[in-house]
């Protein structure tokens, strides 16, 4: 099922979505307008390889995996609207890393016929509070230090990527070789053609581009 998919069974969001979206207009809060399909897009770039990519490191098929992230995605169509309404809920990363948790568990014991099976309770922010006493205990340290590592190495890949769609490509493939691939400038200057001062120049203005993309990514995502 397509990434849009997940939304086509939902009833259409109430046309007024209040002062939140004009006061905060960051990509976190444009995605409660579910017709905003190019936030939703970008959204979808970010955190869709780190929610796969923790549910394989799990264990999970790429099928199971797919499954876990279009279901967290479908999850946080239907409460993002009302994300900033709990104080106590934390950072929008944090509470995306619980659900991803909650969401792999939950494939896993689909898995298992003779596991007992565990309802689930609406917790008070929106999401699905497990009753079980395992599932309730916080995520140890290195779990989150581990989520931390992998949401900056996508948000790491996400700049990379729309820095590459807004410049020069001749531009970008030069701060590739020579920042990225650490060749040489001399070499850099060769592979491509161009004066070896234009790879230092192109290299630095690109380097500081893309530490934009990623403080302007984490403002808006984190």
């Amino acid at each position: 099922m397509g990434f849009r998919g997940v939304f086509v069974v939902m009833n259409p969001p109430h046309p007024d979505l209040g002062t939140t979206l004009q006061t905060r207009p960051t990509l976190l809060f444009r995605v409660r307008d579910w017709q905003d399909g190019d936030s939703w897009d970008e959204f979808h770039r970010l955190y869709r390889r780190l929610i796969y990519g923790r549910a394989r490191r799990a264990g999970l098929c790429h099928e199971d995996a797919e499954d876990v992230a279009q279901e967290v995605f479908k999850r946080v169509a239907e409460t993002i609207r009302d994300f900033d309404l709990n104080p106590d809920r934390g950072s929008f990363r944090g509470w995306l890393m619980q659900l991803t948790r909650w969401r792999i568990a939950d494939k896993f014991e689909s898995h298992s016929p003779s596991a007992e099976r565990v309802p689930h309770a609406p917790s008070d922010d929106g999401t699905e509070r497990r009753t079980s006493t395992t599932d309730r205990i916080p995520a140890p340290a290195e779990d989150e230090d581990a989520w931390d590592r992998e949401w900056r190495e996508q948000l790491l890949a996400t700049a990379t990527e729309r820095l590459a769609r807004r410049v020069n490509p001749k531009h970008f493939q030069a701060f590739d070789l020579h920042v990225r691939q650490r060749w040489p400038v001399l070499k850099v200057a060769a592979q491509l053609g161009v004066n070896p001062a234009s790879v230092y120049v192109i290299s630095h203005r690109l380097t500081k581009r893309l530490a934009a993309e990623i403080a302007l990514l984490e403002k808006q995502w984190a």
